[in-house]
């Protein structure tokens, strides 16, 4: 679960982190699974949103990838 303070890493590490392509994690912040730390190629992502994928202790291939993290609560306003 998150914790206090954000592990910052770009969309390419967490990919690998999550073992998902960089466009599953540009979707899942788009969709408001994971919160975005700035803009453009400065945009961070934290660590901690996500699970870590299974990989061979030995060669570090992906065996199963993260699930994907959870649609954050979005309270919806009556106009």
């Amino acid at each position: 679960m998150p914790s206090e303070t954000p592990t910052l890493v770009t969309a390419a590490d967490l990919a690998y982190w999550t073992g998902r392509p960089v466009g599953t994690i540009w979707r899942w912040a788009s969709e408001g699974r994971l919160t975005v730390h700035g803009h453009g190629k400065n945009a961070r992502y934290d660590l901690n949103e996500t699970t870590a994928a299974e990989r061979n202790p030995d060669t570090r291939e992906l065996i199963t990838p993260a699930p994907p993290p959870p649609i954050k609560d979005q309270r919806q306003h009556a106009a």
